[in-house]
């Protein structure tokens, strides 16, 4: 419960969570598609059936729920510095085993800190998330996630990511019009909700109507399209220089990948 705000019903928060998981969807279509793939890497590649995960970038738990619901005896930290969306999540999910949310942001340094982890985490996850930090504290938070890591743990970060490993300025033309002719044919008569009418919706409705104030307040909503954290080669270069031992692509389907990468150690 967020101090100031009113507790929230679990089916309000799940009426909200489930209209999100439509917008989202619509949005990205291989969403689906991506979180079974993202899973499978968590499920083969954490090396013991009861990992400790770290979610970043968690939004309402969509992705947490999914892993758990595969993965029972995981352990998941939701991490997000929304206030509107952990309430969402703690709300629409409590008492969900292997599930706790953290309010912590990215952002800010000695994050890592604030989490009270017992043991070195097994696999980070994020999906369309990360390219919402700025460039210097994407850097700075895959230098710090590293050191929470087991040597060998997994970062698997699916998001859209512009260029490719040696994509010149032809490629990438051809790779944004593949990109807009899928999504026309997919949708010819546009998307159902865009992201801003969701938040626009939420603002309206006055059980939520001030923790939307509280993130806008927090500058959530910063301009980051085109930004270099969109950039793969943004991020293979963070990764490596935060002393991860390897980074590639798992998984593809146009510009939205499953990035990975090996921590060192």
């Amino acid at each position: 419960m967020v101090a100031g705000v009113p507790e929230l019903a679990p089916e309000t928060a799940q009426a909200w969570i489930a209209r999100w998981d439509l917008q989202q969807q619509d949005h990205l279509p291989d969403r689906e598609e991506r979180f079974t793939a993202l899973i499978d890497a968590v499920e083969a590649g954490a090396g013991r059936p009861d990992p400790l995960v770290l979610d970043l970038g968690c939004g309402p738990g969509s992705l947490s729920v999914r892993l758990l619901d595969r993965i029972p005896a995981a352990t998941v930290l939701a991490i997000d510095a929304d206030p509107l969306l952990l309430t969402l999540g703690r709300a629409g999910y409590a008492g969900r085993p292997g599930l706790r949310f953290a309010d912590c942001d990215l952002r800010t340094p000695g994050w890592t800190a604030t989490l009270g982890l017992d043991r070195p985490a097994d696999v980070a996850v994020s999906t369309t998330a990360l390219h919402w930090l700025p460039e210097p504290a994407l850097r700075a938070m895959y230098a710090e996630l590293a050191g929470v890591l087991r040597p060998a743990g997994l970062l698997l970060d699916g998001d859209h990511f512009t260029g490719g490993e040696h994509t010149g300025p032809v490629l990438a033309q051809l790779s944004e019009a593949l990109t807009e002719r899928a999504d026309l044919r997919r949708f010819p008569l546009g998307h159902a909700e865009t992201w801003s009418g969701w938040w626009a919706a939420v603002a309206a409705d006055p059980a939520l109507a001030e923790l939307a104030a509280r993130r806008q307040r927090l500058a959530l909503d910063s301009d980051h399209h085109g930004s270099p954290s969109s950039w793969l080669a943004t991020h293979v270069d963070a990764l490596l220089a935060a002393g991860f031992s390897e980074v590639g692509t798992l998984w593809q389907a146009g510009d939205n990948r499953i990035l990975c990468a090996v921590a060192g150690g």
